[in-house]
């Protein structure tokens, strides 16, 4: 087993979006963080709040201690990684297990772009790890992995190994829920990715949840007119 890191972002010329934040543009296409398909499952309407108004809010205190284990785990990793290019780590895993955290992935058919946590490259098989708080595979955080392994698999060509998606407990070795990106997981986080990009392109509209419990949580509820 081995350990790589592959820095392959600047290999790409991106520029960020005239009007919302967050948004990448790559050849005049638009690209969005994969993570935002948490936020989307949460309330879509957080989105228009936070990216078209961009309305600035105090992060919460799980965002903060997500992002110091987030850090915490990186920096262990970085300490026995070895750097590596996208090309070489994907042929170096058709002879033994190899393992890369923070690996950048893009689709630029799709309009995705996004880092994933962990991901594990075997002779037979590869499994991409998302690193949860908690142990509830919720519908949001399932379409989070999906679309990583929809931007990974549009990367890897005529590779034809099987891609599998997990989400572990952060902090862990707990993985809390796998599945195979199979057909129907595939045509599924591409039905939500063409959503997500009607709301960015302006051909849909954000629909606010119904849930009142999130509204009540929410970070932005002292901005959004549907509170």
């Amino acid at each position: 087993m081995k350990y790589k890191l592959v820095r392959n972002r600047k290999e790409h010329n991106l520029k960020n979006h005239a009007e919302i934040k967050g948004i990448q543009i790559l050849n005049e296409k638009n690209l969005f963080p994969i993570s935002w398909l948490n936020q989307q499952g949460y309330c879509e309407y957080s989105l228009y709040l936070e990216h078209f108004k961009k309305i600035e809010t105090m992060p919460t205190q799980a965002m903060v201690e997500g992002v110091k284990e987030h850090k915490k785990l990186e920096d262990k990793f970085n300490e026995i990684a070895v750097e590596c290019t996208f090309s070489e780590t994907l042929g170096y895993s058709k002879e033994e297990k190899i393992i890369s955290r923070e690996f950048f992935v893009l689709s630029e058919i799709h309009g995705i772009m996004g880092y994933i946590d962990e991901i594990w490259m075997m002779p037979s098989e590869f499994i991409i790890i998302d690193d949860k708080p908690g142990k509830i595979p919720y519908h949001s955080l399932i379409n989070q992995v999906l679309a990583y392994a929809l931007a990974f698999k549009s990367m890897i060509g005529e590779d034809n190994r099987k891609i599998k998606v997990a989400l572990r407990e952060r902090g862990t070795d707990n993985i809390f829920w796998i599945d195979e990106f199979d057909e129907n997981n595939e045509n599924s986080i591409k039905f939500l990715i063409n959503r997500m990009n009607g709301l960015f392109e302006g051909i849909k509209p954000f629909i606010p949840t119904k849930n009142k419990n999130k509204c009540n949580k929410c970070r932005f509820q002292s901005y959004c007119e549907h509170f």
